[in-house]
């Protein structure tokens, strides 16, 4: 038996039919993204609004310490994106999280997963798609922010029903826009700390990182700095994305691990080194919660149009981050009906390969966004918003934890073992499952993150509720099945 007959038969095995009979959840896509789109749905998953606007609220929380604060989440996501790709070279499948935590956990644990993987990127739509308007406001006030929700949800919806290479195009360029606005303020801050031009000339300097109260110049010091943990968690969500692309991946055994180890050195540029030298160039006191740290940037530089430029690129990652929903929603939402566990109906696919009628279904749901923007303009943000962290980390929670009952049964012989093994697995999964559950409780004594834990009951609560109604229904759908493949089939794989 082949390697690859064997992630066939798993593959099989693990993806019921909505009669139970097990057809592939990744059957009838086309593999339209080529590695350049790959590469660049993995860098913009990584930058969004969290960093463009978020980082303001932390660094006037925290100060310099913010630097460490992300590098060590990153560190912490580079773990969980590793073991998201070695379940991804052992069975490459477009249900991803859902799918393995269905495997490695039981069909209940594939159930909430998909679902609430789901529900991410539909409450994640909705508030980027507001945000979205609310950007357009810095041009055009007139323009009523209803109407640019909807126009915005209209446009991508179609987009997303043409071709999935024209999805991963608008990726691509989505993502070159956020990367070539950090680099440019990068290299413009390297040329006034080296130089010395532009009216911040005089006081930029790198000593600015521990001299206005120390590197731990927060309130509380590097308690303030973990109280921000929450706050850098959120910029990183939707980074396993690339995870949902492995059923259309042209090349997914080389696109997809090269996309994933490049984690870490996008985080370290993108990220920490954007912050270093914005954190130089303007003492971290200058900074105040709701102002973009690049505007300011820009201003003390000299450059009026940065505001301009700023918001142009917050408004392209909030349009890149809706587009990613639309297209993720309609891939869980066809998993989830291929396996018994949603609507029948929504497991067709059209002749290109689209999952037409989940895509459908998530964008009407996204159009709730437009209504609330009719009703509520000033306040719409915060309406949707609060579920969203703790929703995206449950996904990472799932990779972690199937990874090592996968790693387990990998080295039990009762698996092939993955062409792309997690580096340190799995004390390396073990460390960042524990470092979740820390901002889990983080979010719990913060007085402003505290909302996002109330969603949490109200949605297990439905889920559990509708398990035990389906499951009646459908019993077949909730049966654990068989993935084992004997020891002697894996000897023949190598």
């Amino acid at each position: 038996m082949t390697s690859e007959q064997v992630a066939d038969r798993t593959a099989d095995a693990g993806t019921a039919g909505q009669d139970g009979s097990g057809q592939g959840a990744s059957e009838g896509y086309q593999r339209g993204l080529g590695n350049r789109q790959i590469q660049m749905i993995a860098i913009g998953g990584a930058i969004g609004t969290g960093l463009f606007l978020g980082a303001g609220k932390a660094i006037a929380k925290a100060g310099p310490s913010l630097i460490l604060a992300y590098a060590i989440a990153g560190l912490v996501i580079f773990f969980i994106m590793r073991a998201l790709g070695e379940l991804l070279m052992y069975r490459p499948v477009s249900g991803s999280f859902s799918d393995y935590a269905r495997e490695f956990l039981g069909p209940f644990w594939g159930y909430v997963t998909g679902w609430t993987y789901w529900l991410f990127w539909v409450v994640t739509g909705i508030t980027e798609v507001t945000a979205a308007a609310t950007y357009v406001h810095y041009w055009d006030k007139t323009i009523p922010q209803w109407l640019s929700a909807l126009a915005f949800t209209v446009i991508l919806y179609f987009a997303n029903l043409i071709s999935v290479k024209l999805f991963g195009e608008l990726e691509f360029w989505f993502s070159m826009v956020k990367v070539t606005a950090i680099i440019g303020m990068i290299l413009i801050g390297i040329g006034v700390l080296t130089i010395g031009f532009s009216d911040a000339g005089d006081t930029a300097s790198v000593s600015n990182l521990w001299s206005h109260g120390g590197f731990f110049a927060g309130d509380d010091g590097i308690v303030s700095m973990l109280m921000t943990l929450q706050i850098v968690m959120f910029a990183f969500l939707a980074v396993e994305l690339v995870g949902v692309t492995a059923g259309e991946a042209k090349d997914p055994k080389k696109t997809l691990p090269k996309a994933i180890n490049t984690v870490p050195w996008r985080i370290a540029v993108f990220y920490i080194g954007a912050l270093i030298i914005i954190l130089s160039v303007v003492p971290w006191t200058a900074f105040e919660a709701g102002k973009s740290p690049f505007v300011e940037a820009f201003a003390r530089i000299g450059l009026p149009a940065g505001a301009g430029i700023v918001n142009f690129v917050v408004l392209t990652a909030a349009l890149s981050s809706c587009n990613s929903g639309m297209y993720s929603t309609g891939r869980m939402l066809r998993d989830l009906s291929l396996n018994g566990q949603g609507p029948k109906f929504l497991g067709v696919l059209t002749k290109r390969g689209l999952p037409l009628r989940g895509t459908t279904v998530s964008a009407a749901l996204m159009l709730v966004g437009v209504w609330i923007n009719y009703q509520w303009p000033g306040e719409a943000f915060n309406y949707v918003v609060s579920f969203a962290t703790i929703s995206g980390m449950w996904a990472w929670i799932m990779i972690l934890i199937a990874q090592l009952r996968y790693r387990r049964k990998a080295d039990r012989g009762e698996l092939p073992q993955s062409e792309f093994r997690a580096p340190g697995a799995p004390w390396t999964s073990l460390f960042a499952l524990a470092f979740i559950f820390m901002v889990i409780v983080l979010m719990g004594i913060d007085e402003n993150s505290r909302v996002s834990l109330y969603c949490a009951p109200i949605w297990a609560a439905i889920m559990w509720v509708s398990y035990v109604i389906l499951k009646k229904r459908n019993p077949k759908a909730f049966e654990r099945k068989d993935y084992t493949v004997h020891a002697s089939e894996v000897e023949k794989t190598h």
